[in-house]
Order: structure tokens, then C-alpha cells, then sequence
């Protein structure tokens, strides 16, 4: 493989990637967005009680957490559109068994679909670094935000389907509130058809086969020395392209850079997740309609995503930890106003509840270059897949003690004990700005 055709043909394929990522994360994340925008009130309704409503996106979330390690295990051996459909497949069958939950009244039955639905999150969370492996390093950070990006038409759309899906629930004879998850089985399954049709040649498949080509190079290289006696030591290593849990483990754990770049993304998705679970019941408390909190949670999801090319543009320009300082700070500040918001419909809220998603928009996109430029091409697989599974279950952790805090001292406790975490992100940018200059 000659240089020029390297470089052109690694140019013009990620395109293509791009395209096909932003089509499947708009189809992906109306899928997502229909669903997770009723599972707190779903919940509440199936259970009986508001102090179980917490739960189902709590499970939602730590499926989306431990459904990365066999997807993580497949991307590495087998591609990433592979381990797109996976999890996109697994979140379909989710959404089918919270239906059929909800028609049943079953409680169990409904956690185990909102486990496996978390297959979406996985999905939808892989992506990001899918755009990220033909990327130049130069433009990392603005590839991998177009494709959270493209996660904003469908986010935004799918809590607006409550009023709509309540039509088709009845139409079909469903509970109103599992009327949402007909459009996320819709979303998932033409976000599987176009990964399985358009997202060829694969991109790390495509990364490794050029890596090989310079690794074959170098070896020749290294031979030609030892037989001239120019060059000493061992040869070149060839690629390991394990994407166990246990190897990411200890590639973090030898990669001070990589480890803070998790803790960057786990903490800010713990603090959004924590918040954005149990604004739907802080609301209700004050007697809001389902349109006016499917809406507040829309414009917190369009904060989450819409400002990511900003956000990839500015870590490629200033740097990833300037980045993730500023995301503590926006943190801390969403908590802040959302501590001091009353029950039900309020402007101070909703704008909360905008910088709660746009500040977890720089942690994600921050953390997220850096870890990829912190390791491997190899390692990729294994320590990305390590880093959403930490994401998960800080988001599960914090959600399902929301709803005990919640439920035990407010709404205002749960969203200052938020603005805690989010000066501890600010803290760890700020070391890893340290040692970057």
C-alpha cells in the first residue's frame, strides 16, 4: 500500500464513515430518546411507587455499562460494525420486552428490557470512536463531535414522541407511556440496516490493515539493520488485538494520561446522569404535563449534542484538559441552578438542565480524545470499551441512589451533591493541564 493511495484513500473512506454514523446516530438516537424520556414515569406507573422510578433508567443504564464488554469483545475481533449491530440488536429485543412489560404489569420484566434497551447507549457510545480511527490527529476531536452531534435530530425528537406515541399506544392497545418505545423499535432497527449495509470497509479493520503495512515496514526495516549492524534490540511487536476488560484495566492503569481521561468522562456522565434521571419526578411533584417535561428534557438533550463540533473544534485547538475543566465548571454550575429550581415547569430549569447536557458534551468529547490519543490503535478496543463500562456504572450508581436521595432529603441535595463532582472534574483537568504544559 504506497503512501499516496494511504493518505487519499484514508481521506475520501472517512468521509464515508462520517455519513454513515451520522445517519445511524439521528436513527439511533430517536430510538434512545423515545424510550428514556417516559422509563422514570414507566416505571413509577408499573411498580406503584415513585421511589422505585429511578430504577428502570438506572437498569437502562448499567445495561448500556456491562452490554459494552461482549460488544467491546467483538468490535476488537471482528470490527466495529459488527459491534454496532450487536448492540443495536440487543436494544431492539429491550424495547420489545418493555412493551410487553407494560401490557403484562410486569415489574422484572420491564428491568430486564430496560437492561438489555441500554444496548442502544452502547451502540450510540461506540460510535464516537468509530469516527475517530481513520481520523487524522489534527481534527480527532471534530470528527468524533460531528458523530455525537448527529445524535442531537433524533435526541431531541424522541421526547417530543410522548404526546404522539400515547396515539399509537392506543391504537395498538398498549399503556400510553409504552407508546414511545414503538418508535424506539422503529429507530433501532433502520439504524441496524444502515451499519450492516453502508459501514464497509470497516473502519478499525481498515486502520489496522495500514498499521500492518507500517508494521511490516519497520520490521524489514529493523531485519535489514541487524544484518548491516546499524540497528540493535528486539524487533517491532506485532499488534494484540485483545479487547478484554482486563487488558483495558491494565493499559489504564500503566497510562496515567488514559486514566484521567476516563475519570473525566465517568464522573461527568455520573453527575448528568444523577440529575437529568429525576428532573422528570422533580417536576411532576410540581404538577407538570408530560408534553412540558418531555420538552425541558429535549432541550437538556439538545444541550448535550448540539454544541459538540464546537466543543471537538475547541479540544482540537486548546487542548482536551482546557476542556474538561471547562466541562467541571459548566457541571458544577447546571447543579447549581437546578438546586435552587422549584417543583414543576420554571425557566431556571430548563436552562439547568441545558448546561447539564452541554457540560457533559465536554467531558465526553474531551475525555474521549484524549483517551484515543492516550493509546494504541490495538489497545483502542479494549480500553474504550473499559472507559464506557466505567461511564455506565457511575451513571447506574448515581441514578439509583437519585432516587433515594430524592426520596429521603429533595431534589435540591441530590443536584448540590452534583455541583460537588463537578469542582472534582475541574480538579483533574486541571492536573492533566499541568502536566500537559
Amino acid at each position: 500500500m504506497t503512501t499516496t493511495m494511504t493518505r487519499l484513500d484514508r481521506g475520501t473512506l472517512q468521509r464515508k464513515v462520517i455519513r454513515t454514523l451520522v445517519a445511524t446516530q439521528i436513527l439511533g438516537g430517536v430510538g434512545m430518546a423515545s424510550g428514556i424520556a417516559v422509563g422514570a414515569l414507566l416505571a413509577e406507573q408499573i411498580s406503584g411507587t415513585e421511589a422505585l422510578a429511578g430504577v428502570g433508567t438506572t437498569s437502562q443504564v448499567l445495561g448500556s455499562a456491562l452490554i459494552t464488554i461482549p460488544v467491546a469483545r467483538v468490535i476488537a475481533g471482528h470490527g466495529r460494525r459488527m459491534g454496532q449491530s450487536l448492540g443495536l440488536s440487543v436494544a431492539f429485543v429491550g424495547a420489545a420486552l418493555v412493551i410487553t412489560a407494560a401490557v403484562a404489569g410486569s415489574f422484572p420484566l420491564f428491568l430486564v428490557g430496560m437492561f438489555l434497551f441500554g444496548g442502544g447507549t452502547t451502540a450510540n457510545n461506540q460510535a464516537r470512536y468509530a469516527a475517530a480511527d481513520l481520523a487524522e490527529p489534527a481534527h480527532r476531536g471534530r470528527d468524533l463531535s460531528i458523530v455525537v452531534w448527529a445524535t442531537t435530530i433524533g435526541s431531541v425528537v424522541g421526547p417530543n414522541l410522548i404526546g404522539p406515541g400515547v396515539t399509537v399506544a392506543r391504537l395498538v392497545g398498549i399503556p400510553d407511556l409504552a407508546g414511545c418505545f414503538v418508535f424506539s423499535l422503529a429507530g433501532f432497527l433502520l439504524a441496524w440496516l444502515v451499519v450492516n449495509r453502508l459501514l464497509r470497509p470497516d473502519p478499525l479493520l481498515t486502520a489496522r490493515a495500514l498499521e500492518a503495512t507500517e508494521h511490516e515496514e519497520r520490521a524489514q526495516r529493523h531485519t535489514a539493520g541487524l544484518a548491516e549492524g546499524t540497528t540493535t534490540g528486539p524487533a517491532p511487536e506485532a499488534p494484540n488485538h485483545d479487547g478484554s476488560m482486563r487488558r483495558g484495566l491494565s493499559v489504564i492503569r500503566a497510562n496515567t494520561r488514559a486514566l484521567r481521561a476516563v475519570l473525566v468522562m465517568g464522573l461527568g456522565h455520573l453527575v448528568m446522569v444523577s440529575v437529568m434521571v429525576m428532573t422528570p419526578i422533580h417536576m411532576k411533584h410540581g404538577h407538570a404535563e408530560l408534553e412540558v417535561i418531555g420538552f425541558v428534557i429535549s432541550i437538556h438533550i439538545l444541550g448535550m449534542y448540539v454544541l459538540s463540533p464546537i466543543v471537538g473544534t475547541a479540544v482540537d485547538r486548546w487542548g482536551g484538559p482546557v476542556i474538561a475543566m471547562l466541562g467541571g465548571v459548566i457541571l458544577t454550575i447546571a447543579s447549581g441552578l437546578a438546586a435552587l429550581s422549584n417543583a414543576g415547569w420554571s425557566a431556571l430549569l430548563l436552562v439547568a438542565l441545558f448546561l447539564l447536557g452541554v457540560g457533559w458534551s465536554c467531558t465526553l468529547v474531551s475525555g474521549s480524545t484524549l483517551l484515543t490519543a492516550a493509546v494504541e490503535t490495538d489497545e483502542r478496543p479494549a480500553t474504550q470499551g473499559l472507559a464506557d463500562v466505567f461511564m455506565g456504572l457511575a451513571g447506574a450508581s448515581g441514578g439509583a441512589v437519585a432516587g433515594v436521595v430524592v426520596g429521603s432529603l429533595g431534589y435540591a441535595w441530590l443536584a448540590g451533591a452534583s455541583a460537588v463532582v463537578g469542582v472534582v472534574i475541574l480538579a483533574i483537568g486541571a492536573a492533566m493541564s499541568t502536566v500537559r504544559s
